[in-house]
């Protein structure tokens, strides 16, 4: 990729930006003004993608020049049973009912020791919500994979499993965070946001907290000392506005915290769902929300096209459209497979290489917290320093 610096580029992105309607949008961004409200409603708008797409990466190869990360991780979705029926979801069960799983803190423990010749530095442990899991149970399965890989970091809980860890322990969950820590949880992945708009939990997930629940969570968590990434559910029936208010809110509380890492847009899938009749988004819908996310979070570091999601195609096109981050290898992921996912549920370490290169990328393994494993710039800070961010 040739950086969007040189004049000739910034001429470019000018008259494209200018011809799309965007031309006072264009000039914050290249000043680094924040975007507000009213610019991010106009990105939705605009009847040109792509020049939203060559705004989004000038700001990605601003902070990240050419790199783009990726981790070696393994997936472990522990149950799929869930009270909350929300109806964008294929991924639930009830108790009983046919092909309903609860794994048990050996089975996990078992399920990383099978991977236990392969680099893999990070575990990933999400599921559904059943209240009859004891308060305990979490912490067991946080020591299962300790016991496991003593030195993996695990990402685990959602804001919407946290509550409710924090409910079955019958505590605040300021209180339970640091024997959660205790037990293994290194960081917390950013699900279960969907869109915070109360109208769109209304009609979708009405058992599941709100919106503003989910941040107050998140602030808890941060002020725990542990980081996390934050989502945003898209291609179902939000609205642009409900879009905005999602991405604005989400920069507030990082304003404030500081915690998030990484932002990652995920693509709606219908099948097997309760909202199958609805289309899902398309690959420029998919692209332009990426993008969307890099110019209006200035304040979060990292944009993760997540390719288990996206197809490797959309995924590799992403990091030209402000992401700066693909996932991971990924192991034996449930949720958005069951939601009819067509992509493979792993891929090798060498794949994932090869995929950033034929993007036109420098390919960085990074550990959970971006931290440098392996670099293929040789010019890269040292193994085990802080990924760089330019701007």
């Amino acid at each position: 990729m040739i950086p969007l610096d040189a004049p000739h580029d910034l001429d470019r992105l000018r008259a494209r930006a200018r011809a799309a309607g965007l031309e006072a949008i264009a000039k914050k961004v290249l000043a680094r003004e924040r975007l507000d409200a009213a610019d991010a409603l106009e990105l939705y708008r605009c009847p040109d993608p792509y020049a939203v797409g060559m705004l989004a990466n000038h700001v990605r190869e601003r902070m990240h020049g050419d790199l783009a990360y990726f981790n070696v991780n393994q997936h472990i979705n522990y149950t799929n049973v869930c009270n909350k029926l929300c109806r964008f979801c294929a991924f639930q069960r009830l108790p009983g009912q046919e092909g309903a799983y609860i794994f048990s803190p050996e089975q996990i423990e078992q399920k990383l020791r099978d991977t236990a010749d392969e680099p893999v530095t990070e575990v990933h442990m999400v599921a559904g919500i059943y209240p009859r899991l004891p308060y305990e149970y979490y912490l067991d399965i946080l020591r299962a994979a300790k016991r496991a890989r003593p030195d993996i970091h695990v990402k685990a809980f959602t804001m919407i499993e946290l509550m409710q860890i924090a409910r079955r322990a019958k505590r605040p969950l300021p209180e339970v965070l640091p024997e959660l820590i205790e037990a293994g949880l290194g960081s917390c992945p950013g699900g279960g946001a969907e869109v915070f708009a109360d109208r769109v939990q209304a009609e979708g997930y009405h058992l599941k907290n709100t919106g503003q629940q989910w941040l107050d969570t998140a602030r808890q968590v941060h002020e725990a000392g542990l980081r996390s990434n934050c989502t945003m559910l898209h291609g179902h029936i939000e609205t642009p506005e409900e879009r905005v208010d999602h991405l604005t809110r989400l920069r507030a509380l990082q304003d404030e915290t500081g915690g998030f890492q990484t932002y990652i847009p995920l693509s709606f899938h219908p099948d097997n769902t309760e909202w199958s009749h609805l289309p899902g988004p398309t690959a420029l819908d998919e692209l332009r929300e990426i993008a969307v996310g890099r110019l209006v979070l200035d304040n979060i570091p990292h944009i993760k096209a997540y390719w288990i999601m996206l197809t490797i195609p959309i995924a590799q096109l992403a990091l030209s459209w402000g992401a700066d981050d693909v996932d991971g290898t990924v192991v034996e992921e449930r949720i958005y497979h069951d939601a009819g996912a067509t992509t493979p549920q792993r891929v090798a370490r060498q794949e994932l290489l090869t995929w950033i290169r034929e993007a036109g990328r420098i390919p960085v393994e990074r550990d959970t917290l971006y931290n440098v494993i392996w670099s293929a710039n040789e010019e890269l800070a040292p193994v085990g320093a802080a990924a760089p961010v330019l701007s």
